[in-house]
C-alpha cells in the first residue's frame, strides 16, 4: 500500500501542477499576452476563461478514460492521463504571444488547455480506484486520501516556481520568459512519475470482475444520474472555494488592492502546505465516523466563513489574508480528504471509474471553472471589500451541503466486485 499510494501521489502531483501552472499564469499574467487589446480587467476574465475551459474537458477526458478504466483497467488510465497532460502543459509553454502570432496565440492557448483539461479528467478517477480498490476495507479513506495530497504538493511546486521567477526576474523579463519557465520544468516530475506508474499492478477489484460494462457511461446515465449530478453538486463548493483562494485572490489582490506578486503567492502557498497534513487525519477520522458527517460539517464551516474570509482578503494585510485563506482551505480539508473513497464506495465496480471521475469533475465545472469568472465579475466597480463574491460562495457551500444531506453514507460497507445495476443509490 504505501508504494502505491506514492506511485498515486506522485501522478497526480504532477497533473496538478500542470493545472495549477496555468491557473497562476492565468491571475498574473497571460490576459496582457494573449489578449493586449482588452482592458486589465477583461483581459483577466479572459484568461480566466481560458482556465476555465480546462474544467469543461475535464468531465469529457473522465468519460473517455473512465471508459478505458472500467473496460481495460485502472493502470491504463494512469499512464495514458499522466502523459496526454504532461505534453500539453509543455507545450503552453512554447506557445508564442499575441504580438508574435496573432489571433493564433489566444486558439492555440484555448486548444491546450482543453488537452490540458482532458487528460486531468483520467487522472483522479485512475489514481483514487487504484488506491481504493488495493485497501482495505477499514482505511480506504486513510489510503485514496494520500493521492489527494497531490493537488497541494502541485500546487505548492507551481507556485513556489513562479514565485522564485517572480522574485528573482523583473516585470519585464518574468513578463517576456519567465512565466514559461514552470511549464517547461513540468518535462522532469512528468518522466519521474511515468517511472513510478510503469510497475504499478491491476486492482484486485478490476480483476475480480466478469462481466464488464459494454458501454459504463451509458449505464451511468441510464442507472446512476441522480447520484452522479448529487455528487457534482456535493463537490462543487469545495471547488469554488479551492479557487476563490488559489487564483481569484491573486488576480484580486495584485489589481484591486495593489499588494505584490511575490506577497501574495507566498500568503497562499502558506495556507496550502499548512491544511495539507491535515488531510490524511481528516480521512481517519471519516474512516472511524463516516464519510458524509465530515462532508456536511466542512460545507457547514465553508457557508460561515466565506464572509469573514472576504472582508479578510480585503484588508490587504498579508497576516489577515494569509488567516482568512487557511479557514477556508481547513473547511475544504474536512470534504475532499474524504471524498476519494466516498465517491467510488457510491458506485457498482463495474462503472466506478466512469461514474466517480464523470461526478467528481462536473462538480468542477459548477465550482472551479465559474468562480474566478463569476469572482472577477463581481468585483468590478464595488467597493474595497468582495461582499459578493462571499454571498456567491456562501450560496455554493448550501447547496453543497444539501446535495451531500441526500447522499447516503457508506461507510463502513465493503467495496465488492460487483452489485446489481438496478438502483442508482446504495445505502
Amino acid at each position: 500500500m504505501p508504494r502505491l499510494a506514492a506511485a498515486s501521489l506522485a501522478g497526480t502531483a504532477v497533473e496538478f501542477y500542470d493545472f495549477y501552472a496555468y491557473g497562476t499564469a492565468a491571475a498574473l499574467v497571460l490576459g496582457p499576452l494573449f489578449f493586449p487589446s482588452f482592458s486589465p480587467a477583461t483581459g483577466t476574465l479572459a484568461a480566466f476563461a481560458t482556465f476555465g475551459v480546462g474544467f469543461v474537458a475535464r468531465p469529457l477526458g473522465s468519460v473517455l478514460f473512465g471508459h478505458l478504466g472500467d473496460r481495460r483497467g485502472r493502470r491504463p488510465v494512469l499512464i495514458a492521463s499522466l502523459l496526454l497532460t504532461s505534453a500539453s502543459t509543455i507545450a503552453v509553454g512554447c506557445v508564442p504571444s499575441y504580438a508574435s502570432i496573432g489571433v493564433a496565440a489566444p486558439v492555440l492557448l484555448l486548444l491546450l488547455r482543453f488537452l490540458q483539461g482532458f487528460g486531468l479528467g483520467g487522472e483522479w478517477g485512475g489514481a483514487v480506484l487504484l488506491t481504493v480498490e488495493h485497501a482495505p476495507a477499514g482505511r480506504r479513506a486513510l489510503w485514496s486520501s494520500i493521492p489527494q495530497l497531490g493537488p497541494a504538493i502541485g500546487f505548492v511546486l507551481a507556485n513556489g516556481v513562479t514565485l522564485a521567477l517572480s522574485t528573482g526576474l523583473s516585470d519585464t523579463q518574468f513578463a517576456q520568459w519567465g512565466w514559461r519557465v514552470p511549464f517547461w520544468a513540468a518535462a522532469v516530475p512528468a518522466l519521474a512519475g511515468l517511472w513510478l506508474r510503469s510497475s504499478l499492478a491491476e486492482s484486485p477489484r478490476f480483476l475480480e470482475i466478469d462481466d464488464h460494462a459494454r458501454v459504463p457511461f451509458m449505464e451511468v446515465v441510464r442507472h446512476h444520474r441522480r447520484l452522479v449530478l448529487l455528487a457534482a453538486g456535493a463537490l462543487s463548493a469545495g471547488y469554488a472555494v479551492f479557487y476563490a483562494v488559489t487564483t481569484w485572490s491573486l488576480s484580486y489582490a495584485t489589481e484591486r488592492l495593489d499588494v505584490s506578486r511575490s506577497v501574495m503567492l507566498t500568503c497562499v502557498m502558506a495556507a496550502v502546505l499548512v491544511q495539507a497534513p491535515l488531510i490524511p487525519a481528516a480521512a481517519l477520522l471519516g474512516d472511524r465516523y463516516g464519510r458524509r458527517p465530515l462532508c456536511v460539517m466542512g460545507c457547514a464551516a465553508c457557508a460561515l466563513w466565506m464572509l469573514p474570509m472576504v472582508s479578510l482578503l480585503a484588508t490587504g494585510e498579508p497576516v489577515l489574508m494569509f488567516l482568512g485563506m487557511l479557514g477556508a482551505l481547513l473547511a475544504f480539508v474536512t470534504v475532499f480528504s474524504v471524498v476519494s473513497a466516498y465517491l467510488p464506495e457510491l458506485f457498482d465496480a463495474r462503472v466506478r471509474c466512469t461514474g466517480a471521475a464523470v461526478g467528481y469533475n462536473l462538480g468542477g465545472v459548477f465550482g472551479g471553472a465559474l468562480t474566478p469568472i463569476v469572482a472577477t465579475a463581481l468585483v468590478q466597480g464595488g467597493g474595497r471589500v468582495p461582499w459578493g463574491v462571499g454571498g456567491y460562495l456562501t450560496g455554493m457551500a448550501l447547496l453543497s451541503l444539501g446535495c451531500f444531506a441526500l447522499l447516503p453514507e457508506t461507510h463502513p460497507a465493503p467495496v465488492p466486485a460487483v452489485e446489481p445495476v438496478a438502483g442508482s443509490i446504495r445505502g
